[in-house]
């Protein structure tokens, strides 16, 4: 009998115990919230002398993109402008360039946008692109927008960093295809 106890009080304590450490990894490993939107797409492509940078503010800002990233793009670079990690200021490179990444997301509010190229060499760079990135040849471009959402950048009390925030946007009126009396 007293086997039995013994036996029923270690279980007991096991099953809480695996309950806790369950209900700490819940919570630990809780989801983010996520929004949901429709996207739509536009193509463009940008020609050489083209600031990479200034032409995508310039189309964000042409187009009210609130909510917008970049799906993809390809091209060539004769000067690129960084900034690199944990560095307070732009590294400029110059010569020949390949794009191999561009990534990021656009808003009237603020752009996040990342930028890798590759050197004749293989030799890989990438930080945030900033004005200065020059097109060589070409820069083509597919990007993103999500009518439904607003990005906002607003600073986020543990990085003191201005970061993405998500909204949901309110809808649009629409007018009234009844005539007013």
């Amino acid at each position: 009998m007293r086997c039995l106890w013994l036996l029923m009080l270690c279980l007991s304590a096991s099953a809480a115990r695996a309950q806790q450490t369950a209900s700490a990894m819940s919570t630990s490993s809780a989801a983010p919230t996520a929004h949901a939107s429709i996207m739509r797409t536009y193509a463009l492509r940008l020609r050489p002398g083209d600031d990479l940078r200034q032409q995508l503010q310039a189309f964000t800002e042409q187009h009210q993109i609130r909510a917008g990233a970049l799906v993809t793009s390809v091209g060539s670079l004769t000067t690129t402008t960084l900034r690199l990690a944990n560095q307070p200021g732009p590294t400029v490179y110059r010569g020949h360039f390949e794009i191999v990444s561009l990534v990021g997301t656009l808003s009237t509010n603020g752009s996040h946008l990342h930028l890798s190229v590759a050197d004749s060499t293989g030799r890989t760079l990438g930080g945030h692109l900033l004005d200065g990135c020059i097109v060589y040849t070409t820069v083509e471009l597919v990007i993103g927008v999500l009518d439904e959402l607003d990005f906002r950048r607003e600073t986020d009390p543990v990085s003191t960093y201005k970061e993405l925030s998500i909204y949901p946007r309110p809808a649009t009126p629409t007018r009234s295809s009844k005539p007013k009396k």
